[in-house]
């Protein structure tokens, strides 16, 4: 649970930005993005190995254009 300490001279935008940034370096925005829609588990599978094949294309990539 995200938690945001306010001090007495806080007002709402700072207390909102501040729950903002606290937010997105726990990385709930993006947890939330990813369980809006229920992914069966070959599916997620499949994105996976196709993370994995384009990391390691780039990856070769990178290697060669150094020669």
């Amino acid at each position: 649970m995200t938690e945001v300490f306010l001090g007495d001279q806080d007002n709402f935008e700072a207390a909102l930005r501040k729950f903002k940034k606290k937010v997105q370096q726990d990385g709930l925005a993006s947890e939330i993005r990813k369980r809006k829609y229920y992914e069966k588990p070959c599916e997620r599978r499949k994105r996976k190995e196709a993370a994995s094949k384009r990391r390691v294309l780039r990856r070769r990539r990178r290697a060669y254009s150094s020669f």
